[in-house]
């Protein structure tokens, strides 16, 4: 009998405790804008990215001298080169070149599940190569939703789906998590017209009175890289370019 592996999805970090699963692959999903800026960060050639939680370790790398990329609420930090807009990481700035990153809502998730079996960056960006990626390591998946400062928040919790629909879909994945289906649920609705569907997102407002709503498309339109950002020591890398013990 082929046993399957299971998928769970987590909408919330405030609720990791309970979803926490030490043998998992833990896929870290911030939409709009974390996760999908890294995923083209890797797509244009940059070598490390150090996730950061805090303000001041960001300010403490911007004083030793690394390329710090830095916000809150959307706003770039006084000290930063950059902020987390997947269109600042262009290959003429990232190619080759170890940046620290420190965000809202996206670093402090990665950060909380660096103990798990895994850890890996999920977007739009990278859907359709994540996913066979997953399928080949045979192993139960969390999908963590980074949120919006705890609370849920449809734009990460309709890729959970749209991943947990490609995952059930080769008959290697089963889910008997509620999120789960309720982020299957809402990827259906979403799913004929997605930036119709994300228009009614929170966040979507916040990004269009901050006058960062530019990246809405790009940030929802899938497979433009082929890249799984991992987690090792502390760092986020290509995932060919890890160190495997």
């Amino acid at each position: 009998m082929h046993i399957k592996n299971k998928i769970e999805v987590c909408f919330s970090p405030a609720v990791f405790q309970y979803y926490k699963d030490s043998n998992a692959i833990v896929v870290v999903i911030d939409i709009l804008r974390a996760t999908s800026a890294i995923c083209n960060a890797f797509q244009n050639g940059v070598e490390k990215l150090i996730p950061v939680k805090t303000i001041d370790e960001a300010r403490e790398y911007k004083k030793k001298g690394y390329i710090v990329a830095a916000e809150r609420d959307g706003y770039v930090l006084d000290f930063a080169d950059f902020g987390n807009s997947p269109f600042n990481f262009t290959e003429e700035r990232v190619k080759g070149k170890t940046i620290v990153y420190s965000t809202t809502n996206g670093t402090q998730a990665i950060q909380m599940a660096e103990s798990c079996y895994m850890v890996v960056i999920g977007s739009f960006l990278n859907l359709s190569y994540l996913c066979n990626w997953l399928v080949k390591q045979e192993r139960d998946v969390l999908l963590l939703c980074a949120g919006w400062k705890n609370k849920f928040n449809l734009e990460d919790s309709v890729l959970a789906g749209a991943i947990s629909e490609k995952l059930i879909a080769t008959n290697n994945y089963s889910t008997m998590c509620d999120s789960a289906v309720a982020s299957l649920d809402l990827w259906s609705l979403a799913k004929p017209d997605i930036l119709g569907y994300i228009d009614k997102a929170a966040h979507r407002t916040r990004l269009r009175e901050k006058g960062l709503d530019d990246v809405l498309e790009f940030c929802h339109t899938p497979d433009s890289a082929n890249v799984i950002p991992v987690l090792e020591n502390g760092f986020l890398v290509e995932i060919g370019k890890r160190h495997i013990k």
